[in-house]
């Protein structure tokens, strides 16, 4: 058997071609470059960063009409508008995304896993900070100028967006639900099954920690979702426990 790496092909670009197969992406939305906005006078402004006497800060700028234009479609999605000092996120590149690394696939699936909400969640009135959030050496915290090329900063990911930039992308929506609820669905449980028969009690107890970490909802498992899509192919099974499309 050679090794792993050896089968492996690496690509830099999406593929040239129609391909099959699936595509799967763990934590890769939530790692695209995401504008923040801000609501003020009613108009749509983009944070931007300056420097001034050696120092970063936070500075607004009116909006060009493309990152305009999607917080208003946001606001007719959810059927208000968004009050004036509310900071959040949205990502206008997404559908433009999904299109040039999934548009060429013929038959298959499209898979993601990543932390976020449906959009009516993502833009409660409550979370008017946004949901960015910096980490450093795996503690969370809301300084993104903290030691700036060495930390990670993310955003939550707009799980209704993904599904209408995925559906307009001419794919059909398999499913929607929680990483514990696709896990369970998906044979977790025989997994769990096959540990039992571990010999090694620290290797069984490590394993068993892992699917908890993976599961509970004070872990991954609510605050994780799982998006398909498929075409030319059947997913819909995979998310038959606990499918929450309708939240969407």
């Amino acid at each position: 058997m050679p090794p792993l790496f050896d089968l492996v092909e690496w690509l830099d670009t999406p593929f040239a071609d129609d391909w099959q197969g699936v595509l799967f992406a763990n934590e890769v939305i939530d790692a695209l470059p995401t504008p923040r906005f801000a609501i003020e006078a009613g108009e749509v402004h983009e944070e931007h960063v300056a420097i001034e006497e050696g120092q970063r800060r936070r500075v607004l700028r009116p909006a060009d009409a493309f990152l305009a234009n999607a917080v208003r479609h946001i606001e007719r999605k959810l059927g208000r508008s968004l009050p004036d000092g509310y900071r959040s996120e949205v990502l206008p590149q997404l559908p433009y995304w999904i299109q040039a690394v999934g548009g060429l696939l013929e038959a298959g699936a499209m898979l993601f896993v990543d932390y976020g909400y449906p959009r009516a969640e993502y833009y409660l009135a409550q979370r008017r900070e946004g949901t960015l959030v910096c980490h450093y050496r795996h503690r969370a915290h809301d300084d993104p100028f903290h030691l700036p090329g060495l930390q990670d900063l993310t955003a939550f990911v707009d799980f209704t967006a993904l599904a209408e930039a995925g559906i307009h992308a001419g794919f059909d929506l398999a499913g929607y639900c929680s990483q514990a609820s696709f896990l369970i669905g998906n044979g977790l449980a025989e997994r769990l099954q096959e540990i039992g028969f571990v010999a090694d009690e620290a290797e069984r107890y490590r394993r068993h920690q892992e699917v908890k970490a993976l599961t509970l909802p004070g872990e991954m498992g609510e605050r994780f979702q799982v998006m398909g899509f498929q075409r030319g192919a059947e997913l819909r099974p995979a998310f038959a426990q606990g499918d929450r499309r309708r939240a969407l």
